[in-house]
């Protein structure tokens, strides 16, 4: 193969997709076409499933989705001219497979299938999906590219390794790659390695936005055969991301390195070529020098994923306006930042609810902060109904001390009060529990618990207090008073409540859950990192019989490597320990 001079430009649409909404996505998806062709890409790649939404479930199973979507990708197709595009799509063939379809000329040219179908974590993809058979490669204004999706690439090996052996000069991925915290950073080295080991440059396509527990970061990036970034689109934004490979860079150093000739004659290569397509700038020497957006630091990433995950859910779901009850504790103060920056201090309403328990210091802040915040706030005591409860109960309860029931009743009327509202003004309930609560059951069933979505459901306590600081030293003078961070955490259900009373340390359980609910390790695993055997079997106790409760949560932002809901599935009825 000669050497190609000419620079091949790209256009690499980060595009926030709704599962479903097939209209709506194929409308965006044209637009980043006209936008492409305006700056006058060659190549145009939008993400993983683009058309349908990532993941799409069980409507994978119904055929009038399938025929609809492959509408909806001819529709976008008509607008596919002077350019190249490759668009994500559910093929419906003798199978369904999960495709990438290129669009040349105002029509669908040609079909790559995904080779690696996932099946861990959150993925269900061998549940909808046939594997393909084999890599593919299309020629682009002389420009060899191969076709891959998403966990293509994720090892080393099948597809990327044949298409790159087979002369492919520059390898697309077009992905939709759930979030979790350093997710990004771990992915741009991936992609870096493959672009090294296979002397190929890499551009991979990624979808952003939130979709149910889902966050997807979005991080597009283009790494050339050296593995240095050319171009980086920003995370957790819509973003069209442009950038130039030169090829014959590419090929100059396959020429240079002879390492990999023995494989081409071993392996001979088996790959699909799908078709060469010329577009209207061909041969042009113009280049598109690309933008390489500055990474969030860690904390400032998962803050941010919050924002985008509640803010989707709140708009795809289409609600207008959220409601949740403010304590002046530092998770609901989190919950309550994360709320008015996703949306706005006019959509959201916070509810403070004292009680006989409840201390000046929380009422006042909770005032401070809705305040400071500009929120709407409303106070509702619930003296009056815990008296009415207890009165109703003094016969059944006569002779009992009370206990932990009177404590649940509070919440389980606070949480009716905020499902009041929610009924009367079609407000979405946002839930304050954190995941090491939820994790050791030290939530009350329908009381704080009742809601539509839990925003820091997989946030552990002290990631808690790292991202409130985050959102205080975002603004000059901090909305968020002081002594939300330094006043001991309690639920206030009692005289002199705190949560250290029914809970180890935060940091010998959040240390404990991550190594138990995360890892996946045993007793004696967790006993080898030095945890006390008192603490180790209380906490594997309270995890294993707080699974029902779990089950009954709302969904909520996923930002660790294993969430309760779809990402842990354990048993309710189990009698296993350890």
């Amino acid at each position: 193969m000669g050497t190609v001079e000419r620079p091949l430009r790209l256009a690499l649409h980060q595009l926030n997709a709704c599962v479903g909404d097939l209209a709506g996505n194929a409308a965006k998806i044209k637009d980043g076409l006209r936008a492409a062709r305006d700056a006058g890409a060659q190549l145009c790649l939008f993400p993983e499933l683009a058309i349908t939404g990532y993941p799409p479930e069980d409507l994978l199973l119904k055929e009038h989705f399938l025929h609809d979507a492959r509408a909806a990708l001819d529709d976008v197709a008509s607008e596919a001219r002077d350019l190249v595009a490759v668009v994500g799509f559910p093929e419906r063939a003798d199978d369904v497979y999960n495709a990438a379809a290129v669009l040349a000329d105002g029509r669908v040219q040609a079909i790559y299938r995904k080779v690696r179908l996932p099946n861990y974590g959150v993925f269900d993809e061998m549940r909808y999906f046939q594997a393909g058979r084999r890599g593919a490669l299309i020629e682009v204004d002389g420009v060899t590219v191969g076709l891959t999706v998403c966990e293509d690439i994720w090892v080393p090996g099948s597809p990327l390794l044949e298409e790159a052996l087979a002369g492919a000069d520059l390898v697309v991925n077009i992905s939709a790659s759930p979030y979790d915290k350093g997710k990004g950073p771990r992915r741009e080295r991936m992609i870096v390695q493959r672009a090294r080991d296979n002397l190929c440059a890499v551009a991979f396509c990624a979808l952003v936005g939130g979709q149910d527990e889902l966050v997807f970061d979005g991080q597009s990036c283009v790494v050339d055969h050296d593995g240095c970034v050319l171009a980086r689109a920003p995370q957790f934004a819509e973003h069209l991301l442009l950038a130039t490979v030169d090829p014959g860079a590419a090929q100059a150093a396959r020429l240079r390195d002879t390492r990999r000739r023995p494989s081409i004659r071993e392996m001979e290569p088996q790959v699909d070529r799908l078709g060469t397509f010329t577009t209207s700038h061909a041969g042009e020497a113009r280049r598109i020098e690309g933008e390489v957006a500055e990474l969030l630091d860690p904390d400032t990433e998962v803050y941010a994923a919050l924002v985008l995950g509640t803010s989707d859910y709140v708009a795809k779901n289409g609600f207008q306006h959220v409601v949740l009850g403010l304590s002046g504790g530092i998770d609901s103060t989190l919950v309550l930042c994360v709320a008015v920056d996703a949306l706005g201090a006019d959509r959201v309403t916070a509810v403070t609810m004292p009680s006989r328990y409840s201390s000046e210091g929380t009422r006042s802040d909770a005032r401070t902060l809705a305040a400071n915040l500009g929120v709407d706030l409303l106070e509702l005591p619930i003296e009056g109904p815990v008296r009415s409860y207890e009165e109703v109960l003094t016969e059944p309860f006569a002779g009992r001390e009370p206990d932990i029931t009177e404590e649940n009743l509070q919440a389980r009327i606070r949480g009716n009060l905020l499902m009041a509202l929610s009924n009367k003004f079609g407000w979405l309930v946002l839930t304050t529990g954190n995941k090491s609560e939820m994790s050791v059951g030290y939530s009350t069933l329908y009381g704080d618990s009742a809601g539509g979505f839990a925003v820091i459901k997989d946030v552990p306590k002290l990631l808690v207090y790292r991202l409130v600081e985050v959102r205080a030293r975002r603004d000059p003078g901090s909305p968020i008073p002081e002594t939300v961070v330094s006043r001991p955490p309690s639920a206030e259900l009692r005289p002199d409540q705190r949560d250290e009373d029914s809970l180890p340390p935060y940091d010998v359980l959040d240390a404990i859950v991550e190594g138990y609910v995360e890892l996946d390790l045993g007793r004696e695993g967790l006993l080898a990192r030095g945890f006390a055997a008192e603490d180790v079997d209380r906490i594997i106790r309270l995890v294993d019989l707080a699974e029902y409760k779990r089950r009954q949560q709302p969904p909520g932002v996923k930002i660790t490597t294993k969430a309760f809901g779809r990402d842990r599935r354990m048993p309710i009825t189990n009698r296993y320990r350890g």
